[in-house]
């Protein structure tokens, strides 16, 4: 038992021991928002969200809606409320692991819903956290 609690501190004591440069990630933060952004003017927010989410991804909508996993967040995203929708946010604060393996931001959005008879835009702060993957890329698991 003392070998396995050993193994564990050793684990979590070293598992962050090579340096990381944290300006180095906030940079790739700051690119992967600009590129999310831009997927949702481009191709759709439907699509935008599903293709940033982690598998496990967890958005917050409303006072008490938790939508989880991509596939039901693409779902959410895939009503007729969002497909003339346009949104568009900037972060204002990134911050970063020790380990380089997540990080967060926050910032300022602004939606704007569009029906045949009115628009309605809808302004607020953010905060997401993002997620390294296995292929260097970086996905949020809750928005």
């Amino acid at each position: 038992m003392k070998i396995i609690f050993l193994l564990i501190i050793a684990l979590t004591t070293f598992a962050c021991s090579k340096p990381i440069d944290k300006e180095k990630v906030k940079n790739e933060i700051v690119e992967t928002e600009k590129l999310f952004e831009i997927m949702c003017k481009e191709k759709s927010i439907e699509e935008a969200f599903e293709f940033f989410a982690d598998e496990k991804a967890v958005i917050k909508r409303g006072n008490d809606s938790l939508i989880s996993g991509k596939e039901n967040i693409k779902n959410f995203y895939g009503k007729e409320l969002y497909k003339n929708a346009k949104v568009n946010w900037k972060p204002d604060f990134i911050d970063v692991s020790d380990c380089g393996n997540l990080a967060y931001s926050y910032g300022k959005y602004v939606w704007i819903i569009s029906s045949d008879s009115s628009t309605t835009e809808y302004n607020g702060i953010y905060t997401t956290i993002w997620k390294r993957q296995s292929d260097k890329s970086w996905k949020y698991v809750w928005d």
